[in-house]
């Protein structure tokens, strides 16, 4: 059976056993209140963050773009530490003595769109767990026993992994990416004045891409449950993954410094092996189900 007639088998006998006790509109019902929920509660964040975006303005959005930027501070420190190890190597590059750049506003209403849409994103970014929490509940119902034992931990799990990519979106790719074109020119001539909505677009789409690929454990759970992936299909691929994490480290960081593109290449490697295990446990999981069943 092929991986699309296995992954449509299982959508429809998902969609049978939902249709057996509730109709379409119902279903439709139920999912529009799911969202309205979800909804609200993003506009809550949405209204708060809106409300105290001075302070969220100058001491998360642009804190990146200041020297004293945790992120900056560490790489100072293990600066320190690999010239006290390798007393030959000049440590001074880790240190960033200054990020010089200037930020403008072109459009009439610029800075109010900042303000609003950044307050969106917040309040999308927040409201991600609870948002995962609702579609948890609509689903839930059409799951047999043992399935819904198996995804327990669905929205704790999913949720953490997806701030646990943000945070590391926030703190190490955004801060490489900010030092690296800060100080890239291509003639002293030229001074870098950026349009302040291109600097939060950047920041933004860094930092959600980051926790969107740390839901890479999550999709090979559902693939692997589903019967489309495999541990040893990972592991065999495995040398493939290391080319695919490193281009994509490249991409993200386009640091010349091989130091820097490491240090976001082993994370996405990390989360690949995590993957691997998960795939692993949800096959010894199904083999134990079905020698369980056979039994029976």
């Amino acid at each position: 059976m092929s991986i699309f007639s296995r992954f449509t088998k299982s959508v429809k006998e998902t969609s049978e056993r939902m249709g057996a006790e509730m109709s379409f509109f119902q279903h439709l019902e139920a999912l529009r209140w799911h969202l309205i929920r979800s909804a609200a509660f993003i506009l809550v964040i949405t209204i708060f963050a809106f409300a105290y975006f001075d302070r969220i303005f100058d001491s998360i959005i642009m804190a990146p773009t200041r020297t004293d930027f945790w992120t900056y501070r560490t790489m100072c420190h293990m600066g320190d530490i690999i010239h006290s190890l390798i007393p030959a190597l000049d440590a001074k590059g880790f240190c960033v003595q200054s990020i010089s750049f200037q930020l403008i506003n072109t459009d009439l209403a610029g800075q109010f769109n900042l303000q609003l849409n950044s307050s969106i994103m917040i309040g999308l970014i927040l409201g991600v767990p609870y948002l995962l929490y609702e579609i948890w509940k609509f689903i839930r119902p059409a799951l047999h026993d043992k399935e819904r034992k198996a995804a327990s931990g669905f929205v704790f799990y999913s949720s953490s992994l997806f701030m646990l990519g943000v945070l590391f979106g926030y703190y190490v790719i955004t801060p490489l990416s900010i030092r690296f074109f800060a100080s890239y020119t291509v003639s002293n001539t030229i001074t870098n004045m950026f349009a302040i909505d291109s600097f939060i677009s950047s920041e933004t789409m860094l930092t959600l891409l980051a926790g969107l690929v740390f839901q890479l454990p999550i999709i090979v759970y559902i693939l692997s449950s589903l019967g489309i992936l495999t541990p040893k299909f990972m592991r065999d691929k495995r040398r493939y993954a290391v080319i695919i994490v490193l281009v994509l480290a490249a991409i993200i960081t386009p640091s010349p410094d091989a130091l820097t593109m490491l240090i976001v290449a082993i994370p996405l490697y990390v989360l690949y092996e995590l993957s691997i295990t998960v795939s692993a446990v949800v096959q010894r999981r199904k083999k134990k189900q079905e020698e369980e069943e056979m039994n029976a």
